[in-house]
């Protein structure tokens, strides 16, 4: 199920959960089909738990969520229509995409307190770059204060099938933002979108993947 080339880290526990890393730019079809697969065995016991940090070629994604007219160019790059939640987003180089695929039977069986922890991991992340991110109770993802605006940095959707997660989150960190112009993202109309270097940080993908790292120890443990 893993790609050749692919880095794999597992963090030492009684329940292991195993990091995988991919180079260059993953292909959604494929990435579905590996998640799926992955996802499947997580349930059956066979397979440890996962989070992939990859990026994709550029494209759009529709949630279930997604209303028709939230596509504003729909001949500008691929669209996908997946089965996360929400509704209309982007993906594409220089934002980290991760997906989590986590047991939950392990962590409360609680889907609300599970993407509560999903967004508190976000932010801890972003903290570590001296950004302040916050979590609104009208509209999901990761928003960051801009003067008298808000932008929107982080993205959060999943599914979970047999009490196992898989999709994520994806964090812009030096993406084209213009790319985000053919939809209206997740349908809000009133906010934007921004990275973190569009917010003047300098930081690689790298820094991003151990800051990550480090967060989701604390948020999730190593294997709840």
């Amino acid at each position: 199920m893993t790609a050749r080339n692919d880095i794999n880290l597992v963090l030492a526990s009684e329940n292991p959960v195993e990091w995988t890393v991919s180079p260059g730019v993953v292909a959604y079809p494929d990435a579905l089909s590996r998640m799926d697969a992955h996802v499947d065995a997580i349930s059956r016991g066979t397979e440890p738990e996962r989070i992939w940090l990859l990026e994709h070629p550029p494209l759009y994604t529709a949630g279930t969520s997604a209303r028709d007219e939230d596509l504003v160019e729909p001949d500008r790059f691929p669209v996908f229509r997946s089965g996360r939640g929400g509704q209309f987003t982007y993906h594409g180089p220089g934002q980290r995409v991760a997906y989590v695929m986590l047991d939950l039977r392990r962590r409360g069986g609680d889907v609300r307190a599970f993407v509560a922890g999903l967004e508190r991991w976000v932010i801890a992340t972003l903290g570590e770059f001296g950004i302040t991110g916050e979590r609104r109770e009208d509209r999901v993802g990761v928003w960051v204060r801009r003067g008298q605006k808000e932008d929107k940095i982080a993205a959060i959707g999943i599914r979970v099938r047999h009490w196992v997660s898989f999709h994520g989150i994806s964090i812009n960190l030096n993406p084209d933002l213009s790319h985000f112009s053919g939809i209206v993202p997740c349908g809000i109309r009133e906010h934007g979108v921004t990275s973190l270097a569009d917010l003047g940080l300098a930081a690689d993908i790298t820094d991003l993947d151990d800051a990550l790292r480090r967060q989701f120890r604390l948020i999730f443990g190593q294997s709840v």
